[in-house]
């Protein structure tokens, strides 16, 4: 097992592990820009935004796993295989699996369990977790010296912190 490494990451190869990593902070960006975008157009109705960051993740999840499979056939000069094209889409799930806790939190928020000010608050601050976890791991398995390291998580959580900004900005 790699120093650092809970075995569940431990058992992914460094390329699957780069992609899983890559899919979580795109997948995560999504869907933060996605819930200003929502909070911005449906004020009070956050069962719309659930429904846009739901829809527009499962869109560029598919364009993804669409593009991909273009670059395989071409990069492999072959025809791609409806084998071939569920391990792309086993491969760029991580940018499904990114939204879920945002999501979940505004979900919550649109069912009433939640104000809707916490709920949107609470994705932000799920996100916002989640960006910086993949800065940990990409540290952890790079070896960075922790200088390097803690750099590393705050250009992470500076992406979400710039959306975060902008939902100030646009909504208040």
């Amino acid at each position: 097992m790699r120093r650092g490494l809970n075995p569940g990451m431990a058992r992914l190869g460094r390329s699957e592990l780069g992609e899983r990593v890559g899919g979580v902070v795109y997948g995560t960006i999504v869907v933060l820009s996605v819930t200003v975008t929502g909070a911005k157009a449906f004020p009070h109705e956050l069962e719309q935004v659930v429904v846009l960051v739901a829809v527009t993740t499962v869109i560029y999840w598919l364009a993804h796993v669409y593009a991909h499979g273009l670059a395989y056939g071409i990069g492999q000069d072959a025809h791609l295989s409806l084998a071939e094209l569920a391990r792309i889409a086993r491969r760029e799930a991580s940018i499904l699996e990114a939204g879920l806790p945002p999501t979940t939190a505004l979900l919550l928020g649109a069912l009433g369990l939640l104000s809707e000010q916490v709920a949107v608050w609470l994705a932000f601050g799920l996100g916002l977790a989640v960006l910086g976890t993949t800065g940990v791991v990409f540290a952890r398995v790079e070896r960075l010296a922790p200088a390097r390291a803690l750099l590393t998580v705050l250009a992470n959580l500076a992406l979400g912190l710039v959306l975060i900004g902008l939902k100030v900005f646009v909504v208040h």
